[in-house]
Protein backbone atom coordinates (compact mmCIF):
# COMPACT_ATOMS: atom_id res chain seq x y z
CA UNK A 1 0.00 0.00 0.00
CA UNK A 2 1.39 3.36 -0.99
CA UNK A 3 1.59 6.01 1.70
CA UNK A 4 1.22 5.30 5.39
CA UNK A 5 -1.34 4.28 8.01
CA UNK A 6 -2.11 5.51 11.45
CA UNK A 7 -4.46 4.39 14.19
CA UNK A 8 -7.01 6.98 15.31
CA UNK A 9 -9.93 6.45 17.69
CA UNK A 10 -9.87 2.68 17.13
CA UNK A 11 -9.99 2.91 13.34
CA UNK A 12 -7.11 2.28 10.96
CA UNK A 13 -6.89 5.22 8.58
CA UNK A 14 -4.92 4.61 5.41
CA UNK A 15 -3.57 7.65 3.64
CA UNK A 16 -1.95 8.16 0.31
CA UNK A 17 -0.31 11.51 -0.32
CA UNK A 18 -0.22 12.21 -4.06
CA UNK A 19 2.84 13.55 -5.79
CA UNK A 20 2.44 16.64 -7.94
CA UNK A 21 4.06 17.22 -11.31
CA UNK A 22 7.31 18.38 -9.66
CA UNK A 23 7.67 15.31 -7.51
CA UNK A 24 6.61 16.91 -4.24
CA UNK A 25 3.83 15.84 -1.94
CA UNK A 26 0.59 17.73 -2.40
CA UNK A 27 -1.29 19.60 0.26
CA UNK A 28 -4.50 18.70 2.06
CA UNK A 29 -6.73 19.59 -0.89
CA UNK A 30 -5.03 17.02 -3.12
CA UNK A 31 -4.82 14.18 -0.65
CA UNK A 32 -6.56 10.93 -1.39
CA UNK A 33 -10.04 10.55 -0.03
CA UNK A 34 -8.66 8.59 2.92
CA UNK A 35 -7.25 11.77 4.41
CA UNK A 36 -10.16 13.96 3.37
CA UNK A 37 -12.65 11.58 4.93
CA UNK A 38 -10.83 10.94 8.15
CA UNK A 39 -14.08 11.16 10.14
CA UNK A 40 -16.23 9.01 7.85
CA UNK A 41 -15.60 7.31 4.48
CA UNK A 42 -12.03 6.94 3.28
CA UNK A 43 -10.38 5.80 0.09
CA UNK A 44 -7.00 4.42 -0.80
CA UNK A 45 -5.40 2.66 -3.71
CA UNK A 46 -4.08 -0.85 -3.32
CA UNK A 47 -0.90 -1.26 -5.36
CA UNK A 48 -0.77 -5.05 -5.31
CA UNK A 49 -2.40 -6.48 -8.47
CA UNK A 50 -5.09 -9.08 -7.94
CA UNK A 51 -7.64 -10.90 -10.00
CA UNK A 52 -10.48 -9.96 -7.66
CA UNK A 53 -10.65 -7.68 -4.62
CA UNK A 54 -9.92 -9.61 -1.46
CA UNK A 55 -13.06 -9.43 0.64
CA UNK A 56 -12.56 -9.38 4.40
CA UNK A 57 -13.12 -12.57 6.34
CA UNK A 58 -16.52 -12.41 7.99
CA UNK A 59 -17.67 -14.58 10.88
CA UNK A 60 -20.41 -17.06 10.24
CA UNK A 61 -22.09 -18.03 6.98
CA UNK A 62 -21.67 -15.44 4.23
CA UNK A 63 -24.69 -14.10 2.34
CA UNK A 64 -24.17 -12.91 -1.23
CA UNK A 65 -26.29 -10.67 -3.43
CA UNK A 66 -25.79 -9.33 -6.96
CA UNK A 67 -27.45 -6.14 -8.16
CA UNK A 68 -29.56 -6.30 -11.30
CA UNK A 69 -26.98 -4.45 -13.42
CA UNK A 70 -24.22 -6.73 -12.18
CA UNK A 71 -22.03 -3.84 -11.04
CA UNK A 72 -22.55 -4.34 -7.31
CA UNK A 73 -21.58 -7.55 -5.52
CA UNK A 74 -22.63 -7.65 -1.87
CA UNK A 75 -21.33 -9.97 0.80
CA UNK A 76 -22.48 -10.05 4.40
CA UNK A 77 -22.30 -12.18 7.48
CA UNK A 78 -25.14 -14.18 8.95
CA UNK A 79 -24.11 -12.67 12.27
CA UNK A 80 -25.97 -9.43 13.04
CA UNK A 81 -24.78 -6.36 14.86
CA UNK A 82 -25.39 -6.35 18.62
CA UNK A 83 -26.55 -2.75 18.16
CA UNK A 84 -29.77 -4.11 16.69
CA UNK A 85 -30.79 -5.17 20.19
CA UNK A 86 -30.74 -1.58 21.39
CA UNK A 87 -34.01 0.36 21.02
CA UNK A 88 -32.02 3.60 21.17
CA UNK A 89 -30.43 2.61 17.85
CA UNK A 90 -33.33 0.90 16.10
CA UNK A 91 -35.66 3.85 16.71
CA UNK A 92 -33.09 6.46 15.61
CA UNK A 93 -34.04 7.74 12.15
CA UNK A 94 -30.45 8.87 11.51
CA UNK A 95 -29.26 5.28 11.19
CA UNK A 96 -29.91 2.78 8.42
CA UNK A 97 -29.77 -0.98 8.77
CA UNK A 98 -28.21 -2.76 5.81
CA UNK A 99 -28.72 -6.31 4.57
CA UNK A 100 -27.19 -7.86 1.40
CA UNK A 101 -30.37 -8.11 -0.70
CA UNK A 102 -31.57 -4.62 0.24
CA UNK A 103 -28.12 -3.08 -0.13
CA UNK A 104 -27.87 -4.30 -3.72
CA UNK A 105 -31.17 -2.54 -4.49
CA UNK A 106 -30.19 0.64 -2.64
CA UNK A 107 -26.82 0.83 -4.42
CA UNK A 108 -28.51 0.77 -7.82
CA UNK A 109 -30.94 3.50 -6.75
CA UNK A 110 -28.16 5.73 -5.46
CA UNK A 111 -26.31 5.24 -8.74
CA UNK A 112 -29.39 6.20 -10.74
CA UNK A 113 -29.97 9.29 -8.59
CA UNK A 114 -26.34 10.40 -8.90
CA UNK A 115 -26.32 9.77 -12.65
CA UNK A 116 -29.54 11.73 -13.02
CA UNK A 117 -27.99 14.66 -11.12
CA UNK A 118 -24.88 14.66 -13.32
CA UNK A 119 -26.70 13.81 -16.56
CA UNK A 120 -24.90 10.48 -16.97
CA UNK A 121 -26.81 7.95 -19.14
CA UNK A 122 -27.98 4.98 -17.10
CA UNK A 123 -27.16 1.72 -18.86
CA UNK A 124 -24.67 -1.14 -19.09
CA UNK A 125 -21.78 1.26 -19.58
CA UNK A 126 -20.04 0.82 -16.24
CA UNK A 127 -16.51 -0.55 -16.19
CA UNK A 128 -15.48 -1.14 -12.59
CA UNK A 129 -17.21 -3.59 -10.31
CA UNK A 130 -18.01 -2.35 -6.83
CA UNK A 131 -17.81 -4.94 -4.05
CA UNK A 132 -19.83 -4.08 -0.94
CA UNK A 133 -18.69 -5.95 2.18
CA UNK A 134 -20.98 -5.76 5.20
CA UNK A 135 -19.70 -6.41 8.70
CA UNK A 136 -21.55 -6.47 12.04
CA UNK A 137 -21.35 -3.00 13.56
CA UNK A 138 -19.92 -2.80 17.06
CA UNK A 139 -20.12 0.97 17.49
CA UNK A 140 -22.46 3.66 16.21
CA UNK A 141 -19.64 5.79 14.76
CA UNK A 142 -17.90 3.17 12.61
CA UNK A 143 -16.42 4.30 9.33
CA UNK A 144 -17.14 3.39 5.73
CA UNK A 145 -13.92 2.64 3.83
CA UNK A 146 -13.47 2.64 0.06
CA UNK A 147 -10.45 1.07 -1.64
CA UNK A 148 -9.66 1.32 -5.37
CA UNK A 149 -7.79 -1.71 -6.75
CA UNK A 150 -6.20 -2.22 -10.18
CA UNK A 151 -7.38 -5.43 -11.84
CA UNK A 152 -6.14 -6.50 -15.26
CA UNK A 153 -6.62 -3.39 -17.40
CA UNK A 154 -9.25 -1.63 -15.29
CA UNK A 155 -10.21 -0.82 -11.71
CA UNK A 156 -12.50 -2.34 -9.12
CA UNK A 157 -13.61 -0.99 -5.77
CA UNK A 158 -14.10 -2.46 -2.32
CA UNK A 159 -16.50 -0.66 0.02
CA UNK A 160 -16.56 -1.92 3.60
CA UNK A 161 -19.64 -0.94 5.58
CA UNK A 162 -21.04 -1.67 9.04
CA UNK A 163 -24.54 -3.16 8.88
CA UNK A 164 -25.78 -0.30 11.09
CA UNK A 165 -24.47 3.04 9.88
CA UNK A 166 -25.33 6.72 9.97
CA UNK A 167 -27.26 7.72 6.85
CA UNK A 168 -24.86 10.53 5.93
CA UNK A 169 -21.82 8.24 6.13
CA UNK A 170 -23.54 5.60 4.04
CA UNK A 171 -24.52 8.11 1.37
CA UNK A 172 -21.07 9.70 1.39
CA UNK A 173 -19.30 6.38 0.97
CA UNK A 174 -21.53 5.23 -1.88
CA UNK A 175 -21.26 8.60 -3.62
CA UNK A 176 -17.48 8.54 -3.37
CA UNK A 177 -17.19 5.03 -4.79
CA UNK A 178 -19.51 5.84 -7.71
CA UNK A 179 -17.68 9.08 -8.52
CA UNK A 180 -14.35 7.27 -8.43
CA UNK A 181 -15.67 4.62 -10.83
CA UNK A 182 -16.86 7.35 -13.21
CA UNK A 183 -13.52 9.15 -13.06
CA UNK A 184 -11.37 6.05 -13.59
CA UNK A 185 -13.16 4.79 -16.69
CA UNK A 186 -10.46 6.25 -18.93
CA UNK A 187 -7.59 5.32 -16.64
CA UNK A 188 -5.77 2.02 -17.14
CA UNK A 189 -4.95 -0.12 -14.12
CA UNK A 190 -1.24 0.71 -14.46
CA UNK A 191 -2.02 4.42 -14.67
CA UNK A 192 -3.00 7.09 -12.19
CA UNK A 193 -6.02 6.73 -9.92
CA UNK A 194 -8.23 9.81 -9.93
CA UNK A 195 -7.93 12.20 -7.00
CA UNK A 196 -11.41 13.42 -6.02
CA UNK A 197 -11.94 16.79 -4.32
CA UNK A 198 -13.59 16.47 -0.94
CA UNK A 199 -16.11 19.24 -1.64
CA UNK A 200 -17.47 17.36 -4.66
CA UNK A 201 -18.14 14.21 -2.67
CA UNK A 202 -19.53 16.01 0.36
CA UNK A 203 -21.63 18.39 -1.73
CA UNK A 204 -23.20 15.73 -3.92
CA UNK A 205 -23.80 13.29 -1.07
CA UNK A 206 -25.51 15.98 1.03
CA UNK A 207 -27.67 17.00 -1.92
CA UNK A 208 -28.77 13.40 -2.48
CA UNK A 209 -29.24 12.91 1.27
CA UNK A 210 -31.52 15.94 1.58
CA UNK A 211 -33.33 15.52 -1.70
CA UNK A 212 -33.88 11.82 -2.36
CA UNK A 213 -32.85 9.69 0.62
CA UNK A 214 -36.33 8.24 1.11
CA UNK A 215 -36.24 7.03 -2.50
CA UNK A 216 -32.71 5.63 -2.74
CA UNK A 217 -32.07 4.08 0.68
CA UNK A 218 -33.71 0.71 1.23
CA UNK A 219 -33.28 -0.21 4.86
CA UNK A 220 -34.17 -3.35 6.78
CA UNK A 221 -37.28 -3.44 8.99
CA UNK A 222 -37.20 -1.20 12.02
CA UNK A 223 -37.34 -2.77 15.41
CA UNK A 224 -35.26 -4.85 17.77
CA UNK A 225 -34.14 -8.15 16.26
CA UNK A 226 -35.97 -11.32 17.27
CA UNK A 227 -39.22 -9.34 17.45
CA UNK A 228 -42.01 -9.23 14.83
CA UNK A 229 -41.44 -7.05 11.77
CA UNK A 230 -43.49 -3.87 11.62
CA UNK A 231 -43.97 -1.00 9.25
CA UNK A 232 -41.14 1.50 9.31
CA UNK A 233 -41.70 5.22 8.66
CA UNK A 234 -39.30 6.73 6.17
CA UNK A 235 -36.39 8.31 8.03
CA UNK A 236 -36.25 11.33 5.76
CA UNK A 237 -38.91 12.75 3.52
CA UNK A 238 -38.36 15.04 0.55
CA UNK A 239 -37.67 18.44 2.08
CA UNK A 240 -39.30 21.72 1.18
CA UNK A 241 -35.84 22.95 0.21
CA UNK A 242 -32.87 20.56 -0.21
CA UNK A 243 -30.65 23.43 0.95
CA UNK A 244 -32.75 24.08 4.06
CA UNK A 245 -30.22 22.55 6.45
CA UNK A 246 -27.36 24.40 4.75
CA UNK A 247 -29.38 27.61 4.88
CA UNK A 248 -29.88 27.22 8.62
CA UNK A 249 -26.14 26.76 9.21
CA UNK A 250 -25.08 29.58 6.90
CA UNK A 251 -27.48 32.05 8.49
CA UNK A 252 -25.19 31.99 11.52
CA UNK A 253 -21.82 31.59 9.81
CA UNK A 254 -20.23 33.02 6.67
CA UNK A 255 -19.91 30.78 3.64
CA UNK A 256 -16.37 29.48 3.21
CA UNK A 257 -14.33 30.96 0.41
CA UNK A 258 -13.42 28.80 -2.55
CA UNK A 259 -9.81 28.73 -1.35
CA UNK A 260 -10.90 27.48 2.07
CA UNK A 261 -12.91 24.65 0.51
CA UNK A 262 -9.91 23.65 -1.59
CA UNK A 263 -7.88 23.06 1.58
CA UNK A 264 -10.28 21.89 4.30
CA UNK A 265 -8.95 20.85 7.68
CA UNK A 266 -9.60 17.47 9.25
CA UNK A 267 -11.89 19.12 11.81
CA UNK A 268 -13.97 20.74 9.06
CA UNK A 269 -14.37 17.48 7.17
CA UNK A 270 -15.40 15.78 10.42
CA UNK A 271 -18.17 18.36 10.88
CA UNK A 272 -16.56 19.86 13.97
CA UNK A 273 -16.97 23.39 12.60
CA UNK A 274 -20.72 23.30 13.09
CA UNK A 275 -21.30 21.94 9.61
CA UNK A 276 -20.09 25.10 7.83
CA UNK A 277 -17.76 23.27 5.47
CA UNK A 278 -20.36 20.64 4.55
CA UNK A 279 -23.04 23.28 4.00
CA UNK A 280 -20.65 25.36 1.86
CA UNK A 281 -19.71 22.29 -0.18
CA UNK A 282 -23.36 21.50 -0.89
CA UNK A 283 -24.02 25.07 -1.95
CA UNK A 284 -20.97 25.07 -4.25
CA UNK A 285 -22.11 21.88 -5.99
CA UNK A 286 -25.66 23.19 -6.40
CA UNK A 287 -24.42 26.48 -7.87
CA UNK A 288 -22.07 24.70 -10.28
CA UNK A 289 -24.92 22.46 -11.45
CA UNK A 290 -27.03 25.57 -12.12
CA UNK A 291 -24.48 26.98 -14.57
CA UNK A 292 -25.05 26.54 -18.30
CA UNK A 293 -23.99 22.96 -19.03
CA UNK A 294 -23.08 22.61 -15.35
CA UNK A 295 -23.61 18.82 -15.17
CA UNK A 296 -21.63 18.38 -18.41
CA UNK A 297 -18.77 20.45 -16.98
CA UNK A 298 -18.61 18.30 -13.85
CA UNK A 299 -18.61 15.15 -16.01
CA UNK A 300 -15.76 16.64 -18.04
CA UNK A 301 -13.85 17.30 -14.85
CA UNK A 302 -14.25 13.67 -13.78
CA UNK A 303 -12.96 12.48 -17.16
CA UNK A 304 -9.85 14.65 -16.89
CA UNK A 305 -8.99 13.79 -13.28
CA UNK A 306 -6.83 10.67 -13.99
CA UNK A 307 -4.67 12.67 -16.42
CA UNK A 308 -3.16 14.83 -13.66
CA UNK A 309 -2.05 14.72 -10.06
CA UNK A 310 -4.40 17.36 -8.68
CA UNK A 311 -8.08 18.06 -9.20
CA UNK A 312 -7.62 21.84 -9.47
CA UNK A 313 -6.15 21.49 -12.98
CA UNK A 314 -9.06 19.31 -14.11
CA UNK A 315 -11.53 21.84 -12.70
CA UNK A 316 -9.86 24.74 -14.51
CA UNK A 317 -9.93 22.89 -17.83
CA UNK A 318 -13.56 21.78 -17.47
CA UNK A 319 -14.85 25.23 -16.43
CA UNK A 320 -12.49 27.37 -18.52
CA UNK A 321 -15.34 28.91 -20.50
CA UNK A 322 -17.15 30.07 -17.34
CA UNK A 323 -14.03 31.04 -15.38
CA UNK A 324 -11.16 31.98 -17.73
CA UNK A 325 -9.08 33.23 -14.77
CA UNK A 326 -8.93 32.08 -11.14
CA UNK A 327 -10.11 35.54 -10.06
CA UNK A 328 -13.29 35.04 -12.12
CA UNK A 329 -14.10 31.94 -10.11
CA UNK A 330 -13.47 33.74 -6.81
CA UNK A 331 -15.73 36.64 -7.83
CA UNK A 332 -18.50 34.32 -9.02
CA UNK A 333 -18.43 32.31 -5.81
CA UNK A 334 -18.39 35.42 -3.59
CA UNK A 335 -21.44 36.76 -5.43
CA UNK A 336 -23.25 33.40 -5.24
CA UNK A 337 -22.54 33.08 -1.50
CA UNK A 338 -23.72 36.63 -0.79
CA UNK A 339 -26.89 36.13 -2.82
CA UNK A 340 -27.65 32.86 -1.03
CA UNK A 341 -27.27 34.33 2.44
CA UNK A 342 -29.31 37.41 1.56
CA UNK A 343 -32.16 35.42 0.02
CA UNK A 344 -35.09 34.25 2.12
CA UNK A 345 -37.53 31.97 0.33
CA UNK A 346 -40.74 33.93 0.80
CA UNK A 347 -42.63 34.04 -2.48
CA UNK A 348 -46.11 32.60 -2.07
CA UNK A 349 -46.99 29.38 -3.84
CA UNK A 350 -49.83 29.15 -6.32
CA UNK A 351 -53.13 27.72 -5.02
CA UNK A 352 -52.61 24.55 -7.07
CA UNK A 353 -49.13 23.94 -5.69
CA UNK A 354 -50.26 24.84 -2.17
CA UNK A 355 -52.98 22.19 -2.39
CA UNK A 356 -50.51 19.60 -3.69
CA UNK A 357 -47.89 20.41 -1.06
CA UNK A 358 -50.39 20.39 1.81
CA UNK A 359 -51.72 17.02 0.70
CA UNK A 360 -48.14 15.69 0.56
CA UNK A 361 -47.35 16.92 4.06
CA UNK A 362 -50.45 15.24 5.46
CA UNK A 363 -49.22 11.87 4.19
CA UNK A 364 -46.35 9.80 5.62
CA UNK A 365 -44.25 7.55 3.36
CA UNK A 366 -43.77 4.04 4.76
CA UNK A 367 -42.13 0.82 3.68
CA UNK A 368 -44.42 -2.21 4.04
CA UNK A 369 -43.24 -5.82 3.95
CA UNK A 370 -45.44 -8.86 3.53
CA UNK A 371 -42.74 -10.98 5.21
CA UNK A 372 -39.52 -10.17 7.02
CA UNK A 373 -37.40 -11.19 3.99
CA UNK A 374 -39.52 -9.50 1.31
CA UNK A 375 -38.46 -6.30 -0.41
CA UNK A 376 -40.39 -3.27 0.83
CA UNK A 377 -43.42 -1.86 -0.94
CA UNK A 378 -43.54 1.91 -0.67
CA UNK A 379 -46.84 3.56 0.17
CA UNK A 380 -48.22 6.65 1.91
CA UNK A 381 -50.54 6.70 4.90
CA UNK A 382 -52.48 9.62 6.47
CA UNK A 383 -51.64 11.08 9.86
CA UNK A 384 -54.69 9.33 11.30
CA UNK A 385 -53.08 5.95 10.51
CA UNK A 386 -49.88 7.04 12.25
CA UNK A 387 -51.83 7.54 15.47
CA UNK A 388 -53.64 4.22 15.11
CA UNK A 389 -50.73 2.00 14.01
CA UNK A 390 -47.45 3.47 15.29
CA UNK A 391 -45.98 3.17 18.75
CA UNK A 392 -46.03 6.34 20.88
CA UNK A 393 -42.31 6.95 20.28
CA UNK A 394 -42.72 6.66 16.51
CA UNK A 395 -45.84 8.81 16.58
CA UNK A 396 -43.94 11.60 18.29
CA UNK A 397 -41.02 11.37 15.86
CA UNK A 398 -43.22 11.49 12.75
CA UNK A 399 -45.73 14.07 13.96
CA UNK A 400 -43.07 16.46 15.25
CA UNK A 401 -41.39 16.37 11.83
CA UNK A 402 -44.71 16.97 10.11
CA UNK A 403 -45.52 19.87 12.44
CA UNK A 404 -42.18 21.50 11.62
CA UNK A 405 -42.73 21.10 7.87
CA UNK A 406 -46.28 22.45 8.07
CA UNK A 407 -45.11 25.53 9.97
CA UNK A 408 -42.47 26.15 7.28
CA UNK A 409 -45.01 25.59 4.50
CA UNK A 410 -47.51 28.00 6.08
CA UNK A 411 -45.16 30.88 5.25
CA UNK A 412 -45.43 30.06 1.55
CA UNK A 413 -49.05 28.95 1.24
CA UNK A 414 -51.53 30.71 -1.01
CA UNK A 415 -53.98 32.81 1.02
CA UNK A 416 -56.76 30.20 0.53
CA UNK A 417 -54.71 27.68 2.53
CA UNK A 418 -53.02 29.79 5.23
CA UNK A 419 -55.75 29.47 7.87
CA UNK A 420 -56.31 25.79 7.08
CA UNK A 421 -52.61 24.99 7.40
CA UNK A 422 -52.45 26.88 10.67
CA UNK A 423 -55.34 24.83 12.08
CA UNK A 424 -53.58 21.61 11.13
CA UNK A 425 -50.57 22.91 13.05
CA UNK A 426 -52.70 23.69 16.11
CA UNK A 427 -54.26 20.24 16.12
CA UNK A 428 -50.86 18.54 15.81
CA UNK A 429 -49.35 20.73 18.52
CA UNK A 430 -52.28 20.01 20.81
CA UNK A 431 -51.87 16.26 20.41
CA UNK A 432 -48.11 16.53 21.00
CA UNK A 433 -48.63 18.76 24.03
CA UNK A 434 -46.66 21.67 22.54
CA UNK A 435 -47.31 25.40 22.67
CA UNK A 436 -47.34 27.27 19.38
CA UNK A 437 -46.13 30.83 19.03
CA UNK A 438 -47.95 33.01 16.52
CA UNK A 439 -46.75 32.47 12.94
CA UNK A 440 -44.54 35.09 11.37
CA UNK A 441 -47.01 35.56 8.52
CA UNK A 442 -50.62 36.54 9.35
CA UNK A 443 -53.40 37.84 7.15
CA UNK A 444 -55.42 39.79 9.70
CA UNK A 445 -55.55 40.44 13.39
CA UNK A 446 -53.19 39.12 16.01
CA UNK A 447 -53.43 35.69 17.49
CA UNK A 448 -52.13 34.93 20.96
CA UNK A 449 -49.98 31.88 21.58
CA UNK A 450 -52.01 28.73 21.49
CA UNK A 451 -52.54 27.15 24.87
CA UNK A 452 -51.34 23.66 25.41
CA UNK A 453 -54.20 21.27 24.71
CA UNK A 454 -53.72 17.56 25.19
CA UNK A 455 -55.97 15.81 22.75
CA UNK A 456 -56.80 12.18 23.07
CA UNK A 457 -56.13 10.07 20.01
CA UNK A 458 -59.82 9.75 19.14
CA UNK A 459 -60.41 13.49 19.35
CA UNK A 460 -57.22 14.10 17.36
CA UNK A 461 -58.39 11.82 14.55
CA UNK A 462 -61.86 13.44 14.59
CA UNK A 463 -60.39 16.93 14.19
CA UNK A 464 -58.08 15.80 11.39
CA UNK A 465 -61.05 14.26 9.58
CA UNK A 466 -62.94 17.56 9.88
CA UNK A 467 -59.99 19.54 8.54
CA UNK A 468 -59.58 17.07 5.66
CA UNK A 469 -63.23 17.61 4.73
CA UNK A 470 -62.71 21.40 4.74
CA UNK A 471 -59.59 20.99 2.61
CA UNK A 472 -61.49 19.00 0.00
CA UNK A 473 -64.16 21.71 -0.04
CA UNK A 474 -61.52 24.40 -0.67
CA UNK A 475 -59.97 22.31 -3.46
CA UNK A 476 -63.36 21.77 -5.09
CA UNK A 477 -64.10 25.50 -4.95
CA UNK A 478 -60.77 26.39 -6.56
CA UNK A 479 -61.31 23.80 -9.28
CA UNK A 480 -64.76 25.20 -10.03
CA UNK A 481 -63.32 28.72 -10.23
CA UNK A 482 -60.62 27.60 -12.64
CA UNK A 483 -63.17 25.88 -14.88
CA UNK A 484 -65.43 28.92 -14.84
CA UNK A 485 -62.55 31.22 -15.68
Amino acid sequence: MCGYSQRKRGVTVTRRAPVNGRGRRGGAGGLMLALLWLAAPLMARAQTPATVPALPALPGREQLALSYSGQFVVTGSAEKSPLLRLPSVTTNANFVRLEPALLSVSAERIKQSLYRTLGVPVGPNWQGKIYLALRPALYTDEQVTVVARPIDRSWSYLVQLPDVVAADRYMRGMTGALLLELANRRSSADGHCAELPAWLIDGLSRQLLRNELAKVVVTAPQGVIDQPTRTRPAAHDHELDPLAAARQVLRKHPVLTYEQMCWPTVAQIAGQDGGVYQASAQLLVVELLRLNDGPARLRKMLEILPQGYNWQTAFQVAFRQEFPRPVDLEKWWALAATSFQAHEPGAAWTPAYSASRLNELLQVPVAIRATSNALPRHASIPLQAVVRDFSPAHQTEVLEARLHDLRMAELRMAHQYIALTDEYCQVLAGYLGESLAPPRRVTSGRRAATAVVHLRAREFVRRLDALDARRRTVEAGLQTARQAG
